[in-house]
Formats: C-alpha cells, sequence, structure tokens
C-alpha cells in the first residue's frame, strides 16, 4: 500500500491560509468609530482606540508569518484601521466642540449671574 502523509507531500494542510483573527472586528470597531462619534466623541473615540490596537497587534501577527494568512483579512485590517483613525480624529474633534460650548455656555452665564436669579423668582 502506498500511503503518503499530506502534510510531508504539500498535502491539503500546508498550504491553507486562515484569516487574521481580529480582522473582522477591527473592520466593524472602525466603522462604528465613525458612526459613534456624535454621541458626545466618547463611544466614538474607545471604539476607535480599541480597533487601532487590536490592529496593531494583528499587523505583528501578519508580519511575522504573511504566508499563513489571507490578502483579503489584511485588507479588511487595513480598512477597519483607517476608519478608526478616521472615527478618533472626529471624536477628538467633537470632544473639543462640545467643551468648547460648555465653557462658552458657562462663560455666559457666570458673567451675568443676575439674570440667573430673575430666571428663578
Amino acid at each position: 500500500m502506498d500511503y503518503q502523509n499530506p502534510t510531508q507531500t504539500g498535502g491539503p494542510s500546508m498550504g491553507q491560509q486562515k484569516s487574521l483573527p481580529n480582522s473582522t472586528a477591527v473592520l466593524v470597531l472602525g466603522i462604528l468609530s465613525i458612526v459613534l462619534c456624535m454621541c458626545y466623541g466618547i463611544i466614538g473615540l474607545a471604539c476607535g482606540i480599541i480597533a487601532i490596537v487590536l490592529a496593531k497587534k494583528d499587523k505583528q501577527l501578519y508580519n511575522s508569518m504573511p504566508d499563513a494568512y489571507t490578502i483579503g483579512s489584511l485588507k479588511n485590517l487595513n480598512a477597519g484601521r483607517i476608519c478608526a483613525i478616521i472615527g478618533v480624529c472626529l471624536s477628538s474633534l467633537y470632544i473639543v466642540y462640545v467643551i468648547f460650548i460648555l465653557a462658552t455656555i458657562g462663560t455666559a452665564i457666570l458673567s451675568n449671574p443676575s439674570h440667573i436669579f430673575e430666571q428663578y423668582r
């Protein structure tokens, strides 16, 4: 009987590629960081930072063994990373905007405290 071990002859287990473990999660979190940046910036910022950290870990994993992972999962990872960076930037800008508005309103209220007391009489 001529039985050959498939792993020694280059059979199915040697050439199989798998997707990166967090590529889909990075893509979803990156998109969510853009969508949720208008929720006072906090949720979008958290999603974006998590996506960037996961993308960095998966990129290091891909660089250590590029032949073990599919190109499609690398493209998903890069797209999610870019979306996460955009989401972090938008969320940061929105947080700065909210702080500016609150500071402006607070300054306006504190500049004329008698106006506040007149409204509550």
